[in-house]
């Protein structure tokens, strides 16, 4: 039996999975799939069940059952490319004759002192859990900071007013508006919104540390009962460990069948591969299915035909009833993009569940 190994359950690794087992897998084939936890958490939906408007159980996706797919659950420490092994935390090395790396991102502190000790993240399912408990402790008044004005520390925001209208909520963003990577009128719609909903938006923060109960501006100490972290992301450990080439922000640098060159039984998908889209979970869907079609080529003894890979776009929630969001080039907000989200969430549970 050749062994198939996928690290990581999240999106592009069930991507991975599923793109494998629904078309003809050769019988010699045994795949293994590693994961922490013995379900996939919907990661884009973290910030809800930091907010506490989203269960624990809500965000499960129960793996896919198959007989030539097994499963591992447990840390990966670091991987052995020349032994073609996985080193676990707390079992026997795993081996390998094909290994995807799908493990996705973790928390990026920029080297800001005090950053990962004391602010909460979003990263995890078990992290989020206990940012759940920080926010949803705070007595009524309370002072929350988020650090990081992106989709993510955008999202979190709105659902945490949601949650808990008694508190007073602040965004810190470095930059000149939050949403920076979208157009500027998604931007003002958003600021806008914050406004109406008594979140306040504060632009050119430099965060020089992080201490308990402050984080400092420069000089600037800001008080703060909670501060959530979500200023930048970057590879995990074990791929930031890996002694191969990679791009300015750590992703492995890959060829077009997603390879390692110098590793071509080595596929990496999802936020670990340097690909010309940003990390998402829909940018780490589309390049897993790919990349099946691939190995399906490969097994076939076909050179694979590589189809472009297109993204349907953004979108983002502002609470439960208002939205942003960009399709293409055309810019979404109100009603409508939250009606699509929450669609696209559904459709996520059915196929993945």
């Amino acid at each position: 039996m050749r062994k198939f190994v996928i690290l990581g359950g999240g999106y592009g690794g069930l991507a991975m999975i599923q793109g494998l087992i629904s078309s003809h897998l050769p019988p010699d084939i045994e795949l293994v799939l590693v994961d922490r936890m013995p379900f996939q958490g919907i990661k884009t939906e973290y910030y809800a069940l930091a907010a506490g408007t989203a269960s624990d159980f809500d965000l499960r996706i129960q793996f896919p059952v198959h007989n030539q797919l097994t499963k591992r659950y447990g840390e990966v420490t670091s991987i052995d490319l020349e032994k073609n092994l996985i080193h676990m935390e707390q079992d026997e090395p795993i081996e390998y004759d094909y290994l995807v790396i799908a493990l996705g991102c973790t928390d990026r502190y920029h080297g800001i002192p005090g950053a990962e000790q004391y602010t909460n993240s979003i990263q995890t399912f078990s992290s989020t859990r206990e940012t759940y408990h920080r926010l949803n402790d705070i007595k009524p008044y309370g002072q929350v900071h988020i650090i990081g004005g992106g989709l993510s520390g955008v999202e979190t925001a709105a659902e945490l007013r949601e949650s808990r209208p008694d508190l007073n909520i602040t965004i810190l963003d470095r930059g000149s508006r939050v949403l920076s990577a979208f157009p500027s009128t998604v931007s003002a719609y958003v600021e806008q919104w914050f406004r109406d909903h008594d979140v306040i938006t504060r632009p050119h923060i430099s965060v020089s540390r992080v201490e308990e109960g402050i984080v400092y501006n420069a000089d600037e100490p800001i008080y703060t009962d909670t501060t959530v972290w979500t200023g930048g992301i970057q590879p995990v450990k074990v791929v930031q460990d890996l002694p191969v080439p990679k791009d300015p922000g750590g992703r492995i640098l890959v060829n077009s069948y997603s390879q390692i060159p110098d590793h071509p039984e080595l596929y990496v998908v999802g936020d670990c591969a340097s690909i010309p889209f940003a990390p998402s979970a829909q940018a780490a869907g589309a390049q897993a299915e790919q990349v099946a079609e691939i190995l399906h080529a490969l097994w076939r003894g076909d050179t694979p035909k590589l189809h472009k890979i297109r993204l349907k776009g953004t979108l983002g929630s502002l609470g439960s009833k208002a939205g942003f969001g960009l399709m293409g080039k055309t810019s979404v907000k109100g009603r409508v993009p939250r009606l699509l989200k929450s669609g696209v969430l559904w459709l996520s549970r059915r196929h993945f569940g």
